[in-house]
C-alpha cells in the first residue's frame, strides 16, 4: 500500500512511519518542520535527543533497507504543491497528523489561537479539497482526540462518534444517530470539531473515504522500530505546553521536585501507549470504510485515569511527594470517564499494556458499561503528600489478552498485583512491570 503521512516527523507520525515501512508499505512523508520551530520558540525541547529528519531517514535506510521519502511543504497554504503530490505518488491513503496538537500552547495568546486554527482548520480542508480535485480513491485516516467529547458525565460510555437519539414527529417518536455532542475546552479541541464537520461534508458530498481515529492521551517515548537505532529515538516532552500530565509528573519526580496536580486531581482521561497507536493507524487502514458510507469513527484509546491516581502510582514508585495547587482551568473538579472502543478492538487490537480489572477469576463479568470510576479521597488544594507506602494495590499495568472488560473501558480500581510482577520506570519514561528476581 501507497501511504502518505502528513506530520510525518512528528511525535506519532515519525514511529507511524516507520511501523508502516517495517511492514511493507511504500510510505512518504510530508513535514514542514513546524514542531522543532516551536522547540525554538519555547526554549523548551526533547529530552530525547532528536536527529534531524535527514539524518533519522538514513538511518532507518541503514537498519531497514528500506526507503522512506520526504517532502517539505506546508499543508494548509502550499495546496498546489500538495494536489501535485497526490497526482503523482497517487497514495492508496493519507494518513493526517499535520495538526498544531498541544492545547495549552492553543490558549497562551491571541496569537497562538490564530495560528491553531489556521493551521488545523486550513490543513484538513485544503486535504479534503485536493483529494476531490486529484479524482483519486483515497483513504483518509485522521488523527483526533478524546477531547471533542468533553468531559461531563452522561450517565453512559461514550459511543463511538454517533449518539441514537429520539425524534418526536408527527408519527410519533423515532430513533436516529447524530453526531455525539462536541464540547471542545480549548482551541485546539475546537479546531478537532471543526474536522469532524468537514470530513462529515466530503463523506456525504464528495463520497471520501474517511477514518477519523479520537485519541486519548499518548504515553510512553518508543516502538519496536525507533528502538533500533539512536538516530531513529521519538521525543520526550516535559515541559507545559507540550508535555503530558505522565511525562512532567517523571521529570518532576526525576529532579526531586513535587508532583504537581490541580485541585484535587479528580479529572479522568483516556489514555493509550505510543505502540498502541502506531499499530491503531496500522488498522485502520486494513479496515476501511466503503465509498460513500458515512465517516467511520473510532475512539482510539485502552486506558483511563484520574491525575491523583498516576500522581500517587508515580509517588510510590519514585518517593516523590504530591502538591496538590489550584486548578487555574475552567474544568470540573472531579469526572467519571467510561469510553467504547469495540471497533479497533474488533479489527484486532490487543493493548500493549492497560488497565485491568480487579475482579478474580472466578468473578462475574462487569457489566455492558464497563468497569465503575473509583472515588479516590479528593485532596484539598494547596496540602502536600508523601508517597503512599507499599501497600498490596498498585495499579495493574500488564498486557490486557481476555479481559472482559476490553470493550468498554473506564477509570478502574487497582488491582492485586499478580504472580509478583512490580513496575519498573524506564528510562524511555515508559512505567512497565517487571517480575522481581
Amino acid at each position: 500500500m501507497r501511504v502518505l503521512i502528513l506530520g510525518g516527523d512528528g511525535f506519532c507520525g515519525w514511529p507511524t512511519a516507520l511501523h508502516l515501512s517495517a511492514r511493507g508499505h511504500d510510505v512518504r512523508i510530508v513535514d514542514n518542520q513546524s514542531r522543532r520551530a516551536i522547540d525554538a520558540e519555547l526554549g523548551a525541547g526533547s529530552l530525547t535527543p532528536i536527529a534531524s529528519l535527514e539524518a533519522r531517514l538514513a538511518a532507518w535506510r541503514e537498519v531497514s533497507g528500506r526507503d522512506i521519502t520526504a517532502d517539505v511543504l506546508t499543508v494548509g497554504k502550499d495546496y498546489a504543491a500538495l494536489l501535485d503530490l497526490l497526482q503523482s505518488f497517487q497514495p492508496d491513503a493519507v494518513v493526517h497528523f499535520a495538526e498544531q496538537r498541544a492545547a495549552p500552547y492553543s490558549m497562551k495568546s491571541a496569537r497562538h489561537k490564530r495560528y491553531t486554527v489556521e493551521n488545523n482548520v486550513g490543513a484538513t480542508h485544503d486535504l479534503c479539497a485536493a483529494i476531490v480535485e486529484s479524482g483519486q480513491d483515497v483513504h483518509l485516516v485522521h488523527l483526533g482526540t478524546m477531547g471533542v467529547y468533553g468531559y461531563g458525565t452522561a450517565g453512559v460510555p461514550i459511543p463511538e462518534g454517533y449518539l441514537t437519539v429520539q425524534v418526536e414527529t408527527s408519527e410519533g417518536w423515532r430513533p436516529q444517530e447524530v453526531l455525539y455532542p462536541a464540547n471542545p475546552g480549548s482551541i485546539y479541541h475546537l479546531t478537532k470539531t471543526q474536522d469532524a464537520l468537514t470530513f462529515q461534508f466530503y463523506a456525504r458530498n464528495d463520497r471520501l473515504r474517511i477514518t477519523d481515529l479520537h485519541q486519548g492521551i499518548v504515553w510512553g517515548t518508543q516502538t519496536a522500530e525507533t528502538r533500533l537505532d539512536p538516530r531513529l529515538i521519538n521525543r520526550f516532552d516535559y515541559d507545559g505546553d507540550y508535555g503530558t500530565v505522565l511525562n512532567r509528573f517523571l521529570m518532576q519526580a526525576a529532579v526531586g521536585h513535587p508532583l504537581s496536580v490541580h485541585g484535587a486531581g479528580g479529572q479522568t482521561r483516556a489514555f493509550i501507549n505510543i505502540q498502541d497507536t502506531v499499530r491503531c493507524v496500522e488498522l485502520a487502514l486494513a479496515h476501511p470504510p466503503v465509498r460513500g458510507e458515512r465517516v467511520q469513527v473510532m475512539n482510539q484509546m485502552t486506558e483511563c485515569w484520574r491525575v491523583r491516581d498516576l500522581a500517587r502510582m508515580v509517588a510510590r514508585l519514585t518517593g516523590a511527594e504530591i502538591a496538590y495547587l489550584p486548578n487555574p482551568r475552567q474544568e470540573a473538579d472531579e469526572n467519571d470517564l467510561s469510553v467504547e472502543n469495540r471497533r479497533l478492538l474488533a479489527c484486532g487490537l490487543s493493548p500493549w499494556k492497560t488497565v485491568c480489572c480487579s475482579r478474580s477469576p472466578r468473578s462475574p463479568a462487569p457489566t455492558a458499561r464497563g468497569l465503575t470510576s473509583p472515588r479516590s479521597p479528593a485532596p484539598q488544594p494547596g496540602t502536600r503528600t508523601g508517597p503512599r507506602p507499599r501497600g498490596p494495590t498498585p495499579p495493574t499495568l500488564r498486557r490486557n489478552r481476555a479481559c472482559a472488560c476490553s470493550s468498554s473501558v473506564t477509570a478502574t480500581r487497582p488491582a492485586p498485583w499478580r504472580n509478583g510482577w512490580r513496575p519498573t520506570a524506564g528510562r524511555s519514561g515508559q512505567v512497565s512491570a517487571t517480575r522481581p528476581r
